[in-house]
C-alpha cells in the first residue's frame, strides 16, 4: 500500500516501502515512477528479501506525488531529504540516470546518506556544459504545452530506434504525462556545471560506486570515470547490462555487495 510523506514545501511524495533493516533510497531518473516502472519495483522486492528497508518513490510531478511551482533544485533536495527520514533516517541511495545527480547534490547539502550507487550517470564532463540552452529549449515545448514534442526533444540525443520503440510501446502515453518533469531532471543536471566537481562534491566522503552497462553508449563511460575522479571514496563498475538499462537480479546483487561491503 502506498504511503505518503510532505516535503517541505509542503508537496506530498507518493511512495512504497518494503522490508525490515538499514535503509536504502530508489532514486529515479527521468521520466521514472512506480506506474511506469516495474524494473525498480522488483529491485524493491528483492533488496527487501535481502534484508533491507527499501523506499521507492515518485519523485514530484509523477505518479502520486503532487508538484508545487515554481520548481527549484533545492526543493526536490528537500524530498529526498523526506525519504531518508521515511527509510529510518538515515539510508544509502541508488541513483538511476539523471537520479544519480539528486543523490550527490543531496549528499552534498548534508543529508545522512550512508553511501551512494549510482547507474550510468548521464553527466556532461566539467566545462562541457551547453549554458542552459538544452532546458530553455525543452521549457519552450512545455510551455507551449506540446507534451509529446518536448518528450521527442528530450530524447533527440537517444538512438533513434529508443525514440520509435518507447513511441510505439503502452508507456508512451504514461511518458507524455510527466514530460514537465524533464526540465526537472535537465535542472538537476545542469547543476552539476555550477562549480569544479572537485569543490562541489568535496563533502561526499561517504563510498560512491558509479556502474556502467556492457555494452552501452559512449557517454556514460567518461562520466563515470571524471566521477571517480572527482569524489573523495569513489570507485567505478562495469556491469551486464544494454541499452541504458538493467535486470533487477543483477542490480540487486551488486547493490547488496556493495552495501555490505
Amino acid at each position: 500500500m502506498a504511503e505518503f510523506a510532505r516535503s517541505t514545501d509542503g508537496t506530498v511524495i507518493g511512495y512504497d516501502r518494503e522490508g525490515n533493516g538499514p535503509g536504502v533510497v530508489l532514486v529515479g531518473g527521468a521520466f521514472q515512477h512506480r506506474a511506469l516502472d516495474p524494473t525498480t519495483a522488483e529491485l524493491s522486492r528483492r533488496l527487501a528479501a535481502e534484508g533491507f528497508t527499501v523506499v521507492n518513490y515518485d519523485r514530484r510531478g509523477r505518479g502520486e506525488s503532487t508538484d508545487t511551482q515554481p520548481y527549484a533544485v533545492e526543493r526536490e533536495i528537500e524530498d529526498l531529504a523526506a525519504m531518508l527520514d521515511a527509510a529510518g533516517g538515515s539510508a544509502a541511495v541508488f541513483g538511476n540516470s539523471s537520479g544519480s545527480a539528486l543523490c550527490l547534490h543531496g549528499a552534498a547539502a548534508g543529508w545522512p546518506i550512508t553511501r551512494i550507487a549510482l547507474w550510468e550517470p548521464p553527466f556532461a564532463l566539467e566545462a562541457e556544459g551547453d549554458g542552459g540552452a538544452f532546458l530553455i529549449g525543452l521549457q519552450d515545448r512545455i510551455d507551449a504545452g506540446d507534451r509529446a514534442g518536448a518528450v521527442e526533444y528530450f530524447m533527440s540525443d537517444m538512438p533513434p530506434e529508443w525514440v520509435e520503440g518507447a513511441k510505439a510501446s503502452p508507456a508512451w502515453d504514461l511518458m507524455v504525462q510527466v514530460a514537465p518533469t524533464l526540465a526537472y531532471d535537465t535542472a538537476l543536471l545542469n547543476r552539476n556545471q555550477h562549480e569544479p566537481w572537485r569543490a562541489q562534491w568535496a563533502a561526499i566522503t561517504m563510498p560512491v560506486l558509479v556502474m556502467v552497462g556492457e555494452p552501452t553508449l559512449p557517454i556514460f563511460p567518461p562520466a563515470a570515470e571524471a566521477l571517480v575522479a572527482a569524489l573523495p571514496d569513489a570507485s567505478s563498475k562495469t556491469i551486464a547490462a544494454s541499452d541504458h538499462g538493467w535486470q533487477p537480479e543483477v542490480m540487486c546483487a551488486e547493490l547488496v555487495a556493495f552495501l555490505r561491503s
